[in-house]
């Protein structure tokens, strides 16, 4: 995929708009990533489209909060998948390929995510009142 991992203005945006509730809020993203991921491997096993629908649209709509792009966009291909094997009624099994990416992608992205919102991360090292190395 083209897209980068995470719109660090997108994120840094939310941050500023969600204030104090940030973290919490990311915490949520977190817990319901988690069984979004869950649901949607679930729903593939069980060869179910619909089953894929609604939680793909949920950590879609989540992951592009925090500018995380490329889960969004994947998120986003999955459900649109799901939505077309309900009204053509066929199994989704063809999309088993991009549903196996799906947790790694997840957890890569939070990864990022958290580690960004962490404020004990030193962001940029301080070369300020030192000599800068080569």
């Amino acid at each position: 995929m083209d897209e980068i991992l995470v719109d660090w203005n997108e994120f840094r945006a939310t941050r500023t708009q969600l204030g104090a509730a940030f973290v919490r809020i990311l915490g949520y993203f977190r817990e319901d990533g988690i069984k979004s991921v869950a649901a949607i491997e679930e729903a593939m096993r069980a060869r179910d489209a619909r089953g894929l629908v609604m939680p793909a649209h949920t950590l879609k709509s989540e992951a592009r909060q925090f500018g995380a792009e490329r889960l969004g966009a994947l998120s986003e291909d999955i459900e649109m998948f799901g939505r077309h094997c309900v009204e053509a009624q066929i199994s989704p099994e063809e999309y088993l390929p991009r549903v196996v990416t799906l947790r790694p992608l997840f957890e890569e992205t939070l990864e990022a995510l958290e580690r960004e919102a962490n404020p004990l991360v030193q962001r940029r090292p301080s070369t300020f009142g030192r000599a800068a190395s080569a």
